[in-house]
């Protein structure tokens, strides 16, 4: 049998947010935080890398995170192929305090890691960060801010999982979860799609047909018909087309668990 040290190190980008169908569906919030503490629960116990951006809200997936930190200690120093790694766009940070954006460095301390993306794409360094001026982003700099972390974080992983995802009061050019998916599949990036919480997810999968086209199917959000070029072996995350859209489908987080995890270690046997 593989052991964990047979396998290349990985980290992963969680894309996990909350989904317009949610309450349809008879979920509510702390399915998704549930989902969210599985996944990583799973992945670091693997030794797998965990990234997101920037999520800083109370209750969001950073709390959830540092509620497993002490656990999986031994990795918030080996970077972002092994530990936690939180990415801030500059349109998050360049409005926030110098000493805010400090404070949450030094919770991170130990267990986690914060990359500030800059307004050209590229990371800061604290002292750059500190030499900044105070600034309130419009929309457009909202827009490529976000698309630039994204970017950034797809070069820095191996692959993604999404879940959820709001298609509606979005500040990018296309609904977060879409860009981060598609950003992934032009690179050539493995995804695996949850579709069973409904949101953004299980639209892309039923562009891929993975699943059928339901009443909650939205058709017409900026950047969905972008996902008409590709299909479910564009995703090249080890599972089979089968797999997939079992993954696609179930609202079962053990059964999305096994199924990321079975992709995932087949990948890294490669």
């Amino acid at each position: 049998m593989m052991s964990k040290t047979d396998l290349a190190p990985m980290a992963v980008s969680v894309s996990i947010s909350d989904s317009p169908d949610m309450a349809v569906l008879g979920l509510g919030n702390g399915h998704l935080q549930n989902a969210a503490c599985e996944f990583a629960t799973y992945l670091l116990a693997d030794d797998v890398g965990l990234a997101y951006g920037g999520d800083l809200r109370p209750g969001g997936f950073t709390e959830v995170l540092f509620e497993l930190r002490y656990k999986y200690q031994r990795s918030a120093d080996a970077g972002v192929k092994t530990g936690i790694t939180n990415y801030l766009a500059w349109p998050v940070h360049a409005s926030m305090a110098t000493d805010e954006i400090s404070g949450i460095m030094a919770g991170m301390r130990g267990h986690a890691r914060l990359v500030l993306i800059g307004q050209n794409g590229k990371r800061m360094s604290v002292n750059e960060y500190q030499e900044m001026q105070p600034h309130t982003p419009d929309k457009h700099e909202w827009s490529e801010g976000l698309t630039a972390m994204r970017r950034v974080m797809c070069e820095d992983t191996d692959a993604r999982v999404v879940l959820g995802g709001a298609v509606e009061g979005y500040k990018g050019r296309m609904p977060g979860i879409a860009e981060e998916v598609l950003l992934s599949l032009e690179s050539g990036q493995p995804v695996f799609l949850i579709g069973g919480f409904g949101g953004c997810a299980r639209d892309i999968a039923e562009t891929l047909k993975l699943v059928d086209t339901w009443p909650g199917s939205r058709p017409d959000w900026p950047g969905r018909c972008q996902f008409k070029r590709y299909v479910a072996d564009d995703l090249h995350n080890g599972l089979s087309r089968k797999e997939n859209m079992a993954l696609a489908r179930t609202s079962y987080m053990n059964q999305a668990v096994i199924l990321v995890m079975c992709g995932l270690r087949r990948l890294r046997k490669r």
